[in-house]
């Protein structure tokens, strides 16, 4: 018990950690997995913010001789990332409950008012016992580490696992200046709060939704005076100058032209719009309608979070405010900041914009503890019977949510993207949008493991952006090198578009559909050129995207290839094995029913049509074997029949 008593922050961290590895993803996962373990890997530009530190932290890791895949690697940094936050936020809350004097309000009465003594009258200060204030700190720990949200981001490349990490320092060191008695305009904690609190700038923006509480616990102590102002001053000065020296390595590092390079940022003007996450803020503050949308979704995910500890949280809402006021007040801020900001921004995935409403709610629930403690004291139940009850609440939530986020066994991305890159010819195009399926991870297995490196993905989405060119330029020059007019065209009459200036909306989609079509043209005749569905099903369906004259689509796969002619063009056997985890998200089941199925069902139309039905039978055995539940059309079950 000494020994856990001393060191029982870092064994919370250690046990959490080692838990956490039972759930990593052993490859790339879903939406901007691929990109970010590409950009740490080799170095490069992440789409905005740009998270310089992350990309610096995680490509230093890489160089590790661990005797893992890159991938694998930096999933094992987000697990440490979010383990060792685990550890600072125990930490903290023993921190808080040995000095949870300073967080009560003194009150003078008129009495000692009239007399002009400085005698203060105190309000009651709980007693807890050692051992009551670690086992709080623990189990609240706890019940932050295996909350659904919080513990998915230490299951794979995401530059969340970063920023919960320095967050929880951000808070340490705010609340370890607001106990430091000091006459310095600058106390060594204050500094430590500036220097991370300016490390999360340089790694996500949502850093901000700190500051509201921040501002309060500060003039609580400082108050509205000269020296207040001196000390914001100076900070200023020093988070200002971190921020700059971090994020140097957006325009040092793009300047060199490295394999991924979003947004280009080589000069101011792209500096700020890139760092600003500009082409994002369309879905900021949209409306009412989506603030209501994401509101009632973050109050439904509630329960999924927290499972039943969560009710330790909303007794520990009320009683925060009885043993701590001003902790409580910050906290409550702090939550609700959070909450408001997150829900005007109308995203899909937006869990984890809500992670700093998520540490608040386990700050409530340490109060939640002590008082469940204070009540099983009072029924007589021995210490032992205490822990089994609040050990019980943390094992439910453990319960409810290790298959939610357990990523072990999650070869999806990896298996896809390799049978897509590996089913196309040499020097092959792939013109796809795929962002959260497939062009993510084909960064990363293209660029980091060259697999298939000779294949040339275009992104659709992308083509809207300035930047891009640059990089198609760098990485593929012959690939666009037909279309330098159109290029040049689309750019001029994009430039006002994105300088936030008065553009041709009708001019700029014009001269894009025309580059889209020139860019199939200038290239099918030197290379296969492939088409992905979403583009058939979306944009060719609406006349948006139309291939030149003369060519058709023919299903290969799980692609269109661009043909000239009617003639029957021939195809691999579907041999392919894509590994599915037992649970399956949204984003699974769309692989599987968007993107795979579909595409053999129209591979075996197709061959119908040229009557090769033997050939047609094995598409839809293909189906059948490996994919059961999907509803094969009747035309095409009576064919197997």
């Amino acid at each position: 018990m000494k020994l856990f008593s001393k060191y029982y922050h870092i064994l919370t961290s250690v046990f959490v950690f080692i838990i956490y590895l039972t759930t990593l993803a052993p490859s790339v996962v879903k939406i901007d997995s691929g990109e970010l373990t590409t950009v740490q890997a080799t170095l490069g530009i992440a789409h905005p913010t740009g998270y310089p530190l992350f990309t610096i932290a995680g490509y230093l890791f890489s160089l590790m001789p661990f005797p893992f895949t890159e991938v694998y690697k930096l999933s094992l940094l987000c697990a440490v990332w979010c383990a060792c936050s685990i550890g600072v936020f125990v930490y903290t809350v023993k921190y808080t409950l040995d000095n949870l004097q300073y967080f009560i309000p003194h009150k003078i009465s008129k009495q000692t008012k009239k007399k002009g003594k400085q005698v203060v009258e105190q309000s009651t200060v709980i007693s807890l016992s050692e051992n009551g204030k670690l086992i709080a700190a623990v189990f609240s720990g706890l019940l932050l580490a295996f909350s659904k949200t919080f513990w998915a981001q230490s299951t794979s490349v995401e530059v969340y696992s970063l920023h919960l990490f320095l967050l929880t320092h951000i808070i340490f060191f705010l609340i370890k200046a607001y106990t430091e008695n000091s006459d310095k305009l600058l106390p060594k904690n204050w500094v430590l709060f500036v220097i991370f609190l300016a490390l999360g700038f340089t790694n996500h923006m949502t850093t901000i939704l700190i500051l509201p509480g921040v501002t309060y616990l500060f003039f609580s102590k400082f108050g509205l005076n000269r020296k207040s102002f001196s000390k914001i001053l100076v900070s200023l000065v020093i988070f200002f100058a971190i921020i700059i020296i971090v994020y140097s390595y957006l325009p040092i590092r793009a300047s060199q032209n490295p394999l991924l390079n979003w947004g280009n940022p080589v000069d101011l003007e792209r500096i700020i719009r890139h760092i600003s996450g500009k082409q994002y803020q369309v879905w900021l503050f949209s409306s009412t309608a989506a603030a209501k949308k994401q509101f009632v979704y973050f109050i439904n995910s509630l329960p999924a979070e927290f499972s039943v500890s969560l009710l330790l949280s909303l007794l520990g809402l009320i009683y925060s405010f009885i043993y701590a006021k001003r902790f409580g007040i910050f906290i409550l801020i702090t939550f609700v900041t959070t909450v408001l900001y997150s829900i005007n921004y109308d995203i899909n995935d937006i869990d984890s914009y809500f992670l700093l409403a998520y540490i608040s709610i386990a700050f409530f629930s340490v109060f939640g503890i002590i008082k469940l403690l204070s009540l099983l004291k009072l029924k007589k139940f021995s210490h032992s019977v205490s822990i089994g009850v609040i050990a019980l609440f943390i094992l439910l939530q453990v319960y409810s949510n290790y298959d939610k986020v357990d990523e072990s066994n999650n070869y999806t991305y990896e298996d896809y993207a390799k049978t897509i890159l590996g089913s196309v010819s040499k020097n092959a195009v792939i013109f796809t949008y795929q962002w959260d399926y497939f062009v993510s991870p084909s960064y990363y297995f293209g660029y980091v493991e060259n697999f298939r490196k000779d294949v040339v993905v275009i992104d659709k989405e992308l083509m809207r952006r300035s930047w891009y060119y640059n990089q198609v330029k760098h990485l593929h020059p012959d690939v666009i090198s037909g279309v330098r007019t159109e290029i040049d065209m689309f750019l001029n009459a994009l430039k006002p578009f994105e300088n936030g200036g008065k553009f041709d909306s009708n001019l700029l989609e014009s001269v894009y559909r025309r580059l889209m079509t020139s860019l199939v043209k200038t290239n099918v005749d030197k290379r296969d050129f492939y088409v992905a569905p979403e583009l058939f099903e979306n944009e060719m369906q609406r006349g948006e995207f139309t291939l030149p004259e003369g060519y058709i689509l023919v299903p290969d796969l799980f692609l269109f290839k661009v043909v000239k002619g009617n003639d029957y063009v021939p195809a691999s056997d579907p041999d392919f094995k894509i590994r599915f985890p037992t649970l399956k998200d949204d984003y699974l089941n769309n692989i599987e029913k968007l993107f795979i199925c579909p595409m053999l069902i129209r591979r075996a139309l197709y061959e119908l049509k040229y009557d090769k039905t033997e050939r047609a039978k094995i598409y839809i055995e293909k189906v059948k074997k490996d994919f059961p539940n999907y509803r094969i059309p009747l035309e095409l079950e009576q064919v197997v029949k």
